[in-house]
């Protein structure tokens, strides 16, 4: 019997639809010779330490650190029903396909239950990259053999290893010396989560050492041949900072009435050049989400979310958790069914696709520069837009405009500057004329919210030329601290943290897609740390929690640093890559957890009096701490449990409960 073993239900439903597996069973579908049984995302996890022996029961330093010579796993008890259908189903199979999520958190779904029931027949690969049933059928024509994705599980499972002797080891031995220091609870540490945290702390610590200063700039209004443009004065080096800011008022107001006195400004020189802009790539997840908080405020997860529901519920889009923007060579001579169906699923596209060229080869269609996916694009079938929520509708129109911008040409425009002489003044003006719209009418509306892309329209400038003064305005400005990070921002940081890693060993080999976490997993690790209050979400902002500056400081600085972990992922890569193997990964953290908890065994976290306490405890008139709870942030007595007072954050008035209905006794 073949077997296909799915990631979920949802995933096991469309494959068997097209198998025409159409038997319902228990866990499965059945058809003539093959059966679909399907994961619940993972049915195995790995076994906690106090499954390797009594001694680590308890917490304690002594104990530390707990490295397993083997390894194990265990049934996943939410999910026990099912695992035991497929592992009775894969006791009577005589080849399996393996249909999981085509990445390596999927390979590992699959390849562990494998081993942990002993199948040994032959295994082949289903490669998906949407759930449409053209997508489906195109992909079981073209099975990969089992040991082609084989190495995508030795990278799964050594950043599994790695996650769990860094998260064990570290968070015990922290928490424990947070204890000493009067902490309450697990002071959490990971491999990627912490030097997600020192992100977030260093720019919080960036804004907090920012010292505002005072600078002052003249715009000059211009004109000639009856149009008014706006022209800026550009000051001595002697009076300006390193970006070119005046920081002398004195030599500002006396620019500013030298300007007045001349009453006209001469053209010093015109330069005006041609800029010509390849449409920008399909998305890929990471860029995905970086627009989806920027310009639909949404978090990152519930992004992901969307893409995954384009992907699973409605097949509108290819799969969502792509960390490339490329596309294959040979889905080119697709485009145009894929037109068609766009056409047939929002009709008021048809002016705008009729204009496209299906002959415009862009550089999305890189073979080179794709591993394991592609970028996300429509699929190849109709879907139906009423069916998706508002903001599905959003995300998969952010979506379909970048897959019909690679079939408009480029987007062309003039860039001018001009430079202006006045009384011993120079000033300078900068103009754009749009001469192709190009790719930016199917992205019109992200076009229309990018101030930076808007620019004037000069008039016709020449040599000499002689321009009316119009106007002077003195404007007194600060210069302004860094932004703290959004959720979207926080993932660009994520993904480009080569750019603020200051090693030039480390600079050097990290690579430009490499980065902190993998596409399929930064959004969860934001959202952890929110839940654990290391993060507190303020409007669209995200800033650390004092907890987290503590934790960072006292942290080992390799296990804060964002490239040391970047480093690792590089380390993942070599082992999907047959460049390295899983146990000598496995070996090397352990002898470098080790080394670290013998290094930080007698470290000294800041007491935790330090942490500025909340109000006061509503019942018992003690401190309080913030927590958070299912609705958001809350302060809570630091006596919890023994006092279970509580205030809300905002207001910081006492929380109260809505009273169950009294239940009226049983009669006897």
């Amino acid at each position: 019997m073949r077997v296909y073993l799915c990631e979920k239900p949802s995933q096991g439903k469309d494959i068997a639809r097209v198998l025409g597996a159409t038997r319902r069973g228990d866990g499965c579908y059945t058809g003539a010779g093959l059966t679909v049984t399907w994961c619940i995302g993972h049915l195995l996890e790995t076994a906690p330490p106090e499954s390797y022996g009594e001694r680590y029961q308890r917490w304690s330093i002594e104990a530390l650190p707990i490295l397993p010579e083997v390894w194990r796993n265990e049934v996943k008890a939410k999910t026990a029903a099912q695992f035991k259908i497929v592992q009775e189903i894969l006791g009577q199979a005589s080849e399996l396909i393996i249909a999981t999520d085509a990445d390596r958190e999927g390979e590992m779904i699959a390849r562990e239950i494998v081993e942990r029931c002993g199948f040994s027949g032959p295994i082949q690969r289903l490669w998906l990259s949407a759930l449409n049933d053209a997508s489906i059928k195109k992909a079981l024509g073209a099975l990969k053999p089992g040991t082609e994705t084989l190495p995508l599980y030795h990278a799964a499972l050594a950043r599994s290893r790695a996650d769990w002797l860094i998260g064990m080891n570290l968070s015990r031995l922290f928490t424990l010396l947070g204890q000493k220091a009067g902490y309450s609870g697990v002071l959490s540490v990971g491999r990627v989560q912490t030097p997600t945290l020192k992100l977030v702390v260093d720019r919080d610590r960036e804004i907090a050492r920012f010292v505002s200063v005072p600078y002052w700039n003249l715009d000059v209004t211009l004109s000639a041949n009856g149009a008014s443009f706006l022209a800026r004065w550009i000051a001595p080096e002697s009076a300006t900072d390193e970006a070119g800011r005046c920081l002398r008022q004195a030599v500002a107001q006396a620019a500013a009435e030298r300007l007045r006195s001349a009453g006209e400004a001469r053209v010093v020189s015109v330069d005006t050049e041609r800029v010509r802009e390849a449409p920008p790539l399909p998305f890929d997840l990471g860029t995905l989400q970086e627009v989806g908080s920027r310009q639909l405020g949404l978090d990152v997860q519930e992004t992901l979310n969307i893409a995954q529901a384009l992907y699973e519920t409605h097949k509108a889009t290819t799969y969502p958790r792509s960390d490339s923007g490329y596309l294959p060579e040979s889905m080119f001579s697709e485009a145009p069914t894929v037109l068609q169906s766009l056409v047939q699923t929002d009709p008021g596209l048809r002016p705008l696709i009729g204009r496209l060229d299906t002959r415009l080869r862009s550089r999305a269609w890189d073979d080179g520069r794709i591993s394991a996916h592609h970028g996300i694009i429509p699929t190849l079938e109709p879907v139906k837009l009423s069916a998706m929520s508002d903001r599905e509708q959003a995300v998969y129109r952010l979506i379909r405009a970048h897959y019909l911008a690679q079939f408009l040409p480029p987007h062309e425009y003039e860039r001018t500057k001009a430079t202006f002489s006045a009384n011993r003044e120079s000033l300078q003006a900068h103009g754009k004329q749009i001469v192709v719209i190009g790719w930016r009418e199917a992205l019109a509306q992200e076009a229309d919210e990018d101030p930076a892309r808007q620019g004037q329209v000069l008039p016709q400038l020449s040599k000499d030329m002689r321009c009316v003064i119009e106007g002077i305005e003195l404007k007194n400005l600060q210069t302004l601290p860094p932004k703290p990070y959004t959720q979207g921002e926080l993932v660009k940081a994520m993904k480009g943290v080569a750019r603020l890693v200051t090693d030039p060993r480390l600079k050097q080999k990290l690579r430009e897609t490499t980065g902190i976490g993998t596409e399929a997993t930064r959004a969860g690790i934001i959202q952890g740390l929110l839940d654990r209050g290391y993060l507190v979400q303020k409007g669209r902002a995200i800033r650390a929690s004092d907890t987290a500056f503590a934790l960072i400081d006292a942290a080992p600085a390799a296990i804060a640093d964002p490239g040391m972990t970047a480093i690792w992922e590089q380390a993942l890569d070599r082992i999907a890559a047959k460049e390295m193997s899983l146990d000598d990964f496995t070996a090397k953290q352990a002898a470098w957890v080790a080394q670290l908890i013998e290094a930080h065994r007698h470290a000294d976290l800041p007491p935790a009096a330090a942490i500025p306490a909340g109000p006061a405890c509503p019942l018992c008139g003690g401190p309080t701490r913030q927590r958070k709870g299912k609705n958001g942030p809350f302060w809570s007595c630091g006596k919890y449990p023994e006092c279970k007072g509580t205030l809300n954050i905002e207001s910081a008035a006492p929380r109260t409960k809505r009273k169950a209905p009294a239940r009226r006794k049983a009669s006897a």
